[in-house]
């Protein structure tokens, strides 16, 4: 599997508030363009699951949060090690086995949660995967599946995070 190498600054965008790094247009041509999943690891530690979002003028960028950098012993400003390679997992990012149990035993909710965008289908794992404990895990899947089930046509991020609709 083709890896990509690179050292760039971590660097901070005002707007939206959030540390990134750089990715070159050259390098961004040659991993598929803008939007492609990525597996990251950063100054040698554990890869994590990562999206490539546009930057300007053909770059690209990955955010990396501060609990991160921390984990990285690395800080804005710092210049680090990109190990880059294609995520190809189904999702881009891994599914939490509670929330894969939960769609294999219900048909609906797993063609409801398959007819989602890619985003929103990670948003879902994500929030599932957020908590640590496992009853957690399943509490929520069991929630957003429900929820994405009394949807309707319209999908609705407060309905399916079971708040009620804002006071427009």
């Amino acid at each position: 599997m083709k890896t990509f190498h690179l050292k760039t600054p971590v660097i901070h965008l005002d707007k939206p508030k959030m540390n990134i790094v750089v990715i070159p247009k050259a390098m961004v041509h040659k991993m598929g363009g803008l939007g492609t999943r990525l597996l990251c690891s950063v100054n040698g530690f554990e890869e994590f699951h990562c999206g490539m979002v546009a930057y300007g003028e053909g770059q690209g960028y990955i955010s990396i949060n501060k609990k991160r950098l921390k984990m990285f012993d690395a800080a804005l400003g710092d210049e680090v090690s990109l190990v880059l390679r294609l995520d190809h997992s189904k999702y881009g990012m891994e599914m939490p086995e509670e929330l894969d149990a939960l769609l294999d035993q219900d048909d609906e909710g797993a063609k409801l949660f398959e007819a989602l965008s890619d985003g929103k289908k990670r948003y879902i794992i994500h929030y599932v995967d957020s908590v640590k404990s496992s009853q957690l895990k399943i509490d929520r899947a069991i929630m957003l599946i429900n929820n994405l089930k009394t949807m309707g046509d319209k999908f609705d991020f407060r309905h399916l995070l079971g708040m009620p609709p804002r006071d427009d």
